[in-house]
């Protein structure tokens, strides 16, 4: 019989060029989009003496941004993370009349403008809104209140979580259900033990991009927060309000904290799906 011998070496046919031309495409292309404009609101901050950056970051009101934005995110996408396993379940494993559509409509926060997003969610749940004029006279507020932060960021974070679980659960092997369920776990069993540790993964990094992208997020949630100091102010209105006073340095200083805890949330949530990844196939 023949067999086929396959080109090694460096002369071996790649689709793409060499190791070193797309590696100094890559270097390039970060440091134009990520690297240089971190590092010039880093130099910026530099304007600030110690106290003047204690100061522009340590302020109650900034630090009242602070924990709502990171307190309403982390609210947010733990919210997402429920609800989009639920959804990404619903459209992998049944079919029903409208499939199509509600797949579609998963990806109406990526293309919808965030700042049309406002408007219209601040036009349904305020106090004349659509639901809002009922729920008002309950006591129910929605709108121009930390509320509607959360259900901002819940809006625009929701398709990462679904699109990141979908293809796990797509590829997932039912067959391991079925012995979990011929074996008698229950259906929490067969969750917990066979479902989850496959998709944990997935979950983790819809959390992290969920996550993110709230911390971050300004248009959707500017117009329903009621941005109140001290109640419903978030830190990228902080951000705003220091550039329109001319106050880059300060602006750049709130920036960096911004930066700095973000990054230090992401590493650990790469941590953690690193040890998952470990843990599922030191289990296998």
């Amino acid at each position: 019989m023949r067999t086929l011998i396959q080109p090694r070496g460096p002369k071996a046919a790649r689709v793409l060029p060499g190791f070193n031309i797309t590696l100094g495409f890559t270097l390039v292309y970060l440091s134009l989009i990520v690297l240089i404009p971190l590092s010039a609101l880093i130099f910026k901050t530099f304007a600030l003496s110690w106290p003047q950056f204690w100061e522009a970051i340590s302020s109650p009101r900034v630090v009242a941004s602070y924990r709502l934005t990171f307190g309403a995110s982390l609210i947010a996408a733990l919210i997402n993370v429920v609800f989009g396993l639920l959804i990404a379940w619903i459209l992998v494993r049944y079919d029903f009349v409208g499939k199509k559509i509600v797949d579609a409509l998963v990806d109406l926060p990526f293309a919808l403008p965030t700042a049309v997003a406002g408007i219209s969610l601040t036009a349904i749940l305020a106090g004349n809104g659509w639901i809002g004029q009922y729920l008002e006279p309950l006591g129910i507020k929605l709108a121009f209140n930390p509320n509607g932060i959360v259900i901002a960021l819940i809006f625009i974070g929701l398709p990462f979580v679904v699109r990141t679980v979908q293809p796990v659960l797509e590829v997932a092997e039912k067959e391991l259900e079925e012995a979990a369920s011929s074996l008698g776990a229950t259906r929490i069993q067969t969750f917990f033990r066979v479902i989850l540790p496959i998709i944990a993964p997935a979950l983790l990094t819809g959390f992290a991009m969920a996550f993110a992208r709230a911390i971050g997020e300004y248009g959707s949630v500017i117009f329903i927060a009621g941005n109140m100091p001290m109640v419903s102010e978030i830190t990228s209105l902080i951000i705003i309000g220091k550039l329109e006073q001319y106050d880059y340095a300060g602006a750049t200083a709130v920036a960096l904290v911004m930066l700095v805890i973000s990054f230090i949330l992401l590493l650990i949530i790469n941590a953690l799906q690193a040890y998952q990844r470990r843990h599922a196939g030191t289990q296998s």
